[in-house]
C-alpha cells in the first residue's frame, strides 16, 4: 500500500450493508430504494469521515443497478461497474469548495435539460454544499423546486448552519452522527487482520480517539502508521500524529498538583525542543481536566470516556486529590491560556508556563474561582487542625458603648433631639425581634447563615462576602460593607442583589419585598484582620 489512502479507498464499503455506524440511515435508504419512493434531493449532513459521501455513492448505484438486492445494488451490472470504475457520465461529482459559482450552477443547469446518456437516473453529488455562494443558492433553487424526474441531487456538508433554510426545506434531510470508538476498533481489526498488519488493541484504541468518530481519518491513520512496518502499539500511533501521550499528559497534571515546577517546565521545554506544538499539548490537557470532570460527577464514566483500562484507573487516582475548587480554578486557567495563545501564536510558550505556574498556586490570582480555592483550603486546614484561632484573636462582636477598631464602618450617632436608646435586656435574642425598633445600627447576627445559604445557591457569589459586614441600620434596612472591587460588582448585578435580599429575607423570617439593601466600599482587610493572618497562615 505505497499509495497513500489506497487502504481506504479499498475498504470503502460498496453496499449499505458495509456502511459502519449509519444504520439508522442506511435501512431509510435501502427502503426508499426497494419501493421506488425515492426524493428528487437529499441532504446529508454531519462531521467529517462519517460516510455522507459514500453513502452518496451507494445511493447513486442503487437508484441506477440493474438488479439490486433489497435496495443495495448488486455491484456487478454494466451500471454498478461503470460507477464504481467513476466512468459513469451520468454521475456527476461537485466539488463546492471549488466550484461555487453562479456560472457553475448555470452550466449544471443547462446539463439538466438532457436526459441520461447511459443509465435511469443523472445523479449529482455535491459535496460541501455550504462552500456556495449566495447567488450560486438563489441559482440553484429553481432548480430543486421543479426538478425534472431523471434527476437527483445529493447535497453534502460538514456545516448545516451555513445552509439557506430555503435549500434546507427542500431536501429529504439526514443527520450523520460520529462514530463510535467500538465501532471504529472492530473495523480497524478486521482491516488490520486481513491486510497482516499488527495491531494492538491499545494501538487501535488511540487511533479511534484521535479520529474523533471519523472512519475515514482512523482508516488513513492506520496505513499511515503500517508504514513504519513494525508493530502498531499506542506509542507508535502517538509518535505518527505528533501529540504526546496519555502518561506525559497526566504526568504534568500530578506535578501542578505537587507544585513540582522543575518537571512542569522540562516538559514544556522538551515539546518545543521536539519541534511539538504547545497549543495542541495544551488542548490534550483540557481534554483531560474534561476526564477529570466527568469521573467526578458520575460513577458511570468509564462508559463515557474513550480510556483504557490503565489510563482510566490512573485518571481516577488524579481525580480523588482534585477538590471541585481546585477543578474549576484550573479549568478557567487553561480555557484563559488557550484563548491567548490564539491570539498571540509566537508567545505559546511563555503563555503556557505562566498558565501551569499560576495553576500550582492560586495566592497570585484573584479571579472568583482562585479565591473559592483559597477559602476551600482555609476551611479544610481548620478542621483538620492544622491551623487554630486562638480565644483572643477572635472577632468581638461591636457594641455601642465599646470603641470603635481602626477600619470598622463609621455609623452616625443620635443626634440630642433622637429619642433614648432603649437598653436591651441580656433574655433578649441577639437577632432582629419581629416588629422591635432598630434606633442604633448594630450587626446582623444572621450574616453568617446568609453567606452560608448564598454560597448553597451561587458559591463564586459567596466569595465575595469572604471579608465583609452586615448592619441592621435604623431605618430598617441593611447596609453591607465590602470590598470596593467587590462592592461595584454586586450593586451591578440584579440577580446577584436578588439573591443576597432573598437570603436575608429567608433568615429572618421576612418578605423579600421588605428587605432594602445598600452595599458600601470599605477596605475590607481592616474588617477582618483575624482572616487575614488565617489566609496568611494557609498560604504559608
Amino acid at each position: 500500500m505505497s499509495d497513500y489512502r489506497a487502504l481506504y479507498r479499498k475498504w470503502r464499503p460498496t453496499d449499505f450493508d458495509d456502511v459502519v455506524g449509519q444504520s439508522a440511515i442506511t435501512d431509510i435508504l435501502k427502503y426508499e430504494v426497494s419501493e421506488n419512493r425515492l426524493s428528487h434531493a437529499y441532504l446529508f449532513c454531519g462531521s467529517r469521515g462519517t460516510g455522507k459521501t459514500t453513502c452518496a455513492k451507494i445511493l447513486a448505484k442503487a437508484v441506477n443497478c440493474l438488479s439490486p438486492k433489497g435496495g443495495n445494488p448488486c455491484n456487478e451490472c454494466a451500471a454498478c461497474k461503470a460507477i464504481n470504475a467513476g466512468t459513469a457520465t451520468d454521475v456527476i461529482e461537485m466539488d463546492a469548495a471549488s466550484n461555487n459559482g453562479v456560472d457553475n450552477v448555470r452550466d449544471m443547469k443547462d446539463e439538466i435539460a438532457f436526459t441520461p446518456a447511459e443509465l435511469k437516473f443523472r445523479v449529482y453529488i455535491i459535496d460541501e454544499v455550504h462552500m456556495m455562494s449566495p447567488s450560486a443558492f438563489n441559482a440553484l433553487l429553481k432548480t430543486l423546486e421543479e426538478p425534472p424526474t431523471y434527476v437527483i441531487f445529493i447535497l453534502a456538508t460538514t456545516e448545516l448552519h451555513k445552509l439557506p433554510t430555503t435549500i434546507v426545506s427542500r431536501c429529504q434531510r439526514f443527520d450523520f452522527k460520529r462514530i463510535s470508538g467500538e465501532n471504529i476498533v472492530g473495523r480497524l481489526k478486521e482491516i488490520a487482520g486481513s491486510e497482516g498488519i499488527d495491531l494492538t488493541e491499545d494501538g487501535a484504541r488511540v487511533i479511534a480517539r484521535v479520529a474523533r468518530g471519523g472512519m475515514r481519518d482512523a482508516i488513513s491513520l492506520l496505513e499511515l502508521c503500517a508504514g513504519a512496518r513494525q508493530r502498531i502499539d499506542a506509542e507508535l500511533v502517538f509518535s505518527t500524529v505528533g501529540s504526546g501521550n496519555r502518561d506525559s499528559t497526566y504526568g504534568i497534571i500530578r506535578a501542578i498538583i505537587e507544585k513540582n515546577y522543575d518537571k512542569i517546565y522540562k516538559t514544556i521545554s522538551e515539546i518545543v525542543e521536539k519541534s511539538g506544538d504547545v497549543a495542541v499539548f495544551w488542548q490534550e490537557l483540557i481534554d483531560a481536566y474534561r476526564d477529570i470532570m466527568v469521573v467526578k460527577n458520575t460513577d458511570r464514566a468509564a462508559s463515557y470516556l474513550d480510556l483504557t483500562e490503565g489510563e482510566y484507573e490512573e485518571l481516577a487516582a488524579i481525580a480523588r486529590e482534585l477538590s471541585p475548587a481546585r477543578l474549576a480554578y484550573h479549568t478557567t486557567v487553561l480555557e484563559g491560556a488557550m484563548a491567548d495563545m490564539q491570539r498571540a501564536y509566537n508567545s505559546k510558550r511563555a503563555i503556557a508556563e505562566i498558565a501551569l505556574t499560576r495553576m500550582c498556586d492560586a495566592k497570585s490570582a484573584i479571579t472568583p474561582e482562585a479565591l473559592a480555592l483559597r477559602l476551600e483550603e482555609l476551611e479544610r486546614a481548620l478542621t483538620s487542625g492544622r491551623i487554630s484561632v486562638k480565644e483572643e484573636e477572635k472577632p468581638r462582636p461591636v457594641s455601642s458603648s465599646a470603641p470603635k477598631e481602626a477600619g470598622e464602618p463609621k455609623v452616625a450617632k443620635p443626634t440630642a433631639a433622637s429619642a433614648p436608646t432603649p437598653k436591651a435586656s441580656p433574655a433578649q435574642p441577639a437577632s432582629e425581634p419581629s416588629g422591635a425598633t432598630v434606633t442604633e445600627p448594630r450587626p446582623l447576627a444572621e450574616w453568617r447563615r446568609v453567606l452560608d445559604r448564598i454560597g448553597e445557591i451561587k458559591r463564586p457569589l459567596a466569595v465575595q462576602f469572604a471579608r465583609s459586614r452586615c448592619m441592621v441600620m435604623p431605618d430598617g434596612g441593611y447596609r453591607i460593607y465590602m470590598n470596593a472591587f467587590f462592592a461595584k460588582m454586586l450593586s451591578g448585578s440584579e440577580s446577584d442583589m436578588a439573591i443576597v435580599r432573598t437570603t436575608i429575607a429567608e433568615a429572618l423570617g421576612k418578605s423579600a419585598d421588605t428587605v432594602k439593601i445598600t452595599v458600601e466600599a470599605i477596605d475590607a482587610s481592616k474588617l477582618s484582620p483575624v482572616t487575614d493572618d488565617l489566609f496568611s497562615r494557609i498560604d504559608n
